[in-house]
């Protein structure tokens, strides 16, 4: 979770369209293979800038070929917003989420109706700057933390109003260009590949797509140790509704129970040759977007591990 255009418009919506309905099969094995597409890397910059011709070419300096959509960013300035469509496209950058942190499941009402207006104008924003997806989690019914823990998070009570939920920011906002995502955690539903799918069918709507952080649902010892087989699995059964990935790593810490730690991508033990090979073998442009990092230097590390590994079996980045 991050707070914080294809060279050519008409690229950028067709990438906006690129997920199957959600009547389609969720297997993509039993889809022709699509061939390797040059992967679309992004993460945070660290420039004080306002302009967005300055800030597109930061991330061409930096080799990313998607974006965040930049903090000046504001559905009040629908000018400013097509000048970063504009910029970023002249640099064949594409934008690739507007972050919607709130929570939607708040067990405070009033908490939980502003929480979902936000999240609607965050989808607005999506839809007017071209990002390729908004993205949120389902939330909580923690009290005291928003995407915390709570016996309530695996139930039918909280899938129902997830659904109804991601219906009522669709609806409102009736995307056409970008699409509403929200992201596995270990603890909340979607909690894994299956239930996302089952959440899929259960919000039926074209403009619903799957945002993959395979990190968050590493939520076992085996899932943890199996986290090949576990991204391959993500990405046969959730592939034809994908939109955009996020990038970090995980290790264990040693302790009395299990305690897994975010790290920068490549001091963890995910299996990113699987994880680069399953973004590109989608066949459209999937941005992965590296996250949680401090620090300028810390990105730069993910980045040059995440190019390393994608070069080394033998994929290109874009």
């Amino acid at each position: 979770m991050t707070a914080a255009a294809g060279a050519h418009g008409s690229l950028l919506a067709a990438n906006a369209h690129a997920s199957v309905a959600p009547s389609a099969t969720p297997d993509a094995s039993a889809a022709p293979v699509a061939s390797n597409r040059p992967i679309r890397l992004g993460g945070p910059i660290f420039l004080g800038s306002n302009d967005p011709e300055v800030l597109a070419r930061e991330h061409r300096r930096l080799g990313y070929s998607a974006a965040y959509c930049p903090g000046i960013a504001t559905l009040k300035d629908p000018e400013l917003l097509r000048a970063i469509e504009k910029a970023y496209a002249a640099e064949d950058v594409l934008i690739a989420e507007v972050g919607a942190w709130k929570n939607m499941l708040d067990p405070d009402a009033e908490k939980r109706r502003q929480n979902l207006e936000y999240v609607v104008n965050q989808c607005a924003l999506a839809e007017a700057v071209g990002a390729m997806n908004c993205v949120d989690i389902a939330g909580s019914y923690n009290p005291v933390a928003w995407y915390g823990p709570n016996k309530k998070n695996l139930s039918k009570e909280f899938f129902d109003a997830t659904v109804e939920n991601c219906r009522h920011v669709i609806d409102a906002v009736k995307p056409t260009r970008t699409r509403f995502t929200i992201e596995m955690m270990g603890w909340n539903l979607p909690d894994g590949p299956d239930s996302y799918v089952e959440l899929v069918r259960a919000v039926d709507r074209k403009a619903f797509g799957v945002h993959l952080d395979a990190c968050n649902g590493i939520n076992s010892p085996r899932r943890f140790y199996e986290n090949t087989a576990y991204i391959e699995e993500c990405f046969r059964k959730l592939g034809p509704w994908i939109v955009s990935c996020h990038a970090k790593d995980l290790k264990w810490v040693v302790e009395l129970n299990v305690h897994f730690l975010e790290v920068i991508p490549g001091r963890g033990e995910m299996d990113y040759t699987a994880y680069l090979r399953g973004v590109a073998g989608l066949g459209r442009d999937v941005p992965l977007m590296l996250e949680h990092l401090k620090t300028a230097e810390e990105y730069d590390e993910g980045r040059e591990y995440i190019m390393k590994v994608g070069k080394s079996a033998g994929l290109a980045f874009a």
